[in-house]
């Protein structure tokens, strides 16, 4: 008996965690779809306009990005230096934003993807050091190991 109330208070909480997760969704969608009817500018538009350069605007970005429901946008945040300037167009064209009109909109998406990107490849490139095992054969990491001693 007392365990069937456990189990039915779990089954209750997941259950309302599930709606909530979707219900949040769903009506955040909603909001985003009314926002960008009210303004005529997109969640990238609004966050690039509304908030100052800086981490607080590379954050905002990388969450829309990846937070999309588009591929595009998805993968944006992982995209090779090289490619960010294409990538910029491809999201103009894909969000309906004139260039022309919009100006700062791709400057402001570069630097936040310059950001973003050069970010994720530092924190693969400590990640890799990181995991490399210490080999006391190897002159680099005798060199390493005494620049960091006393």
């Amino acid at each position: 008996s007392s365990i069937g109330r456990v189990l039915s208070f779990v089954f209750d909480r997941m259950l309302i965690q599930v709606c909530l997760y979707f219900y949040c969704k769903f009506l955040w969608r909603c909001l985003k779809f009314v926002m960008r009817k009210l303004t005529g500018r997109c969640e990238l538009q609004r966050i690039c306009y509304n908030t100052k350069p800086g981490a607080s605007r590379t954050m905002k970005i990388e969450t829309s990005l990846r937070d999309s429901k588009s591929k595009l946008l998805q993968t944006s945040v992982s995209v090779h230096p090289d490619a960010i300037e294409k990538t910029i167009e491809d999201i103009m064209e894909l969000k309906k934003i004139n260039a022309d009109i919009n100006p700062q909109l791709g400057i402001s998406l570069q630097a936040c993807l310059l950001q973003i990107v050069g970010y994720r490849n530092l924190i693969a490139d400590v990640e890799k050091l990181r995991r490399e095992p210490y080999d006391s054969d190897n002159p680099q990491h005798e060199e390493m190991l005494l620049k960091v001693s006393p």
